[in-house]
């Protein structure tokens, strides 16, 4: 399967996809940068659906993925996956950052998405180095894309700031 990954500058809750993936915290109940905006935007529904998931599971673990539907965003799944906070590197986070990826690729395969969009994962708030995460973003995509992908088409890693957007182009 050719599939292609491309870099866009924008808001992610505004791109067509399969499946928008938001970088949760654990609660899986909202919070601020991409996790507030999704669940602003897609409504209850996305909220009610993580209630369910947070009673069953007791939410989401760093590096896991749980998927609910996109409410009123332009998409058909949310898939939620918590990065790790950036604690100077000695705490896996490098490992954990990657599996939020991968896990969140191989959900999207179960779902049969064809169209994904990614955000830079734990590089607000939780302080992961930009520059790092982009490498490990794109490595971790690529290594599925080539060995494990059976149903994605595109991959778009949205980048909400400029920064992340240059080092997400330098490195594609």
């Amino acid at each position: 399967m050719n599939t292609k990954i491309e870099v866009v500058k924008g808001d992610i809750t505004e791109i067509k996809v399969d499946a928008i993936v938001n970088a949760a915290n654990s609660s899986l109940l909202g919070g601020g940068g991409v996790d507030g905006a999704i669940h602003r935007k897609g409504g209850l529904e996305i909220l009610e659906e993580c209630q369910i998931i947070r009673c069953s599971q007791g939410g989401c673990k760093t590096g896991e993925a749980v998927y609910t539907t996109a409410g009123m965003l332009p998409a058909r799944y949310v898939i939620h996956t918590v990065g790790p906070v950036w604690h100077g590197g000695n705490k896996n986070e490098n490992e954990l950052l990657a599996a939020c990826y991968r896990n969140s690729l191989h959900l999207a395969n179960e779902l049969g998405v064809k169209t994904i969009s990614f955000p830079n994962i734990s590089t607000g708030v939780y302080h992961f180095p930009k520059e790092a995460a982009a490498e490990i973003a794109l490595n971790t995509i690529r290594n599925f894309l080539e060995t494990e992908n059976k149903t994605i088409e595109t991959v778009i890693c949205v980048c909400f700031d400029e920064k992340n957007y240059r080092l997400y182009l330098d490195k594609l």
